[in-house]
């Protein structure tokens, strides 16, 4: 049987001749359900509470296993970012080496040509010269033999110009180049 404040405080007892005072088994009875009621309410309030409490709980814990989730994805996240950045970065070093190397090439090849390019005109002036040279030297015999065709036609010139008459084949080289 459930016992409620109502029924503690409609409860009849049999009568007896030599029974308790009626007045204060009804006293006593009051007391004990107003008291009862009072225990009653609190632990009503207090399930309610437990309850309420049960529920932040269940949410709490909803919470928790979302944040934890969400935790995850994003340490899956940044790690993937993390990956990609450096594959990336690997990537731009090797772009970078790539066309370092081929700049260096490029510039071994331009440097070759320049070699080639500097060695020709080296062949090109020597050449250059020993044709100046050649050209001055028959030049020279010519005005060599032209001046001894001239001495015998004019002896008095040839006293005078006998100092002068010998060219110097590197003086009209130099002035030449």
């Amino acid at each position: 049987m459930r016992f409620t404040p109502f029924s503690i405080k409609a409860q009849e007892f049999n009568k007896s001749v030599r029974g308790f005072d009626k007045d204060e088994v009804r006293a006593y009875l009051e007391t004990l359900s107003n008291e009862f009621e009072k225990m009653q309410n609190e632990n009503d309030e207090l399930k309610s509470k437990i309850d309420n409490s049960s529920e932040e709980l269940t949410e709490f814990k909803k919470l928790e296993k979302t944040l934890q989730a969400t935790l995850i994805t994003a340490q899956e996240s940044s790690s993937k970012a993390v990956e990609s950045a450096r594959k990336q970065n690997q990537l731009i070093i090797k772009e970078a080496e790539i066309k370092a190397n081929q700049t260096i090439e490029k510039a071994n090849k331009d440097a070759e040509i320049i070699r080639d390019s500097v060695f020709q005109l080296r062949e090109e002036k020597n050449l250059l010269i020993a044709k100046l040279k050649a050209m001055v030297e028959t030049q020279a015999s010519i005005l060599d033999i032209g001046s001894k065709t001239f001495e015998s036609k004019s002896l008095s010139v040839e006293e005078k110009q006998s100092d002068n008459s010998e060219i110097d084949v590197d003086d009209v080289l130099e002035k030449l180049l």
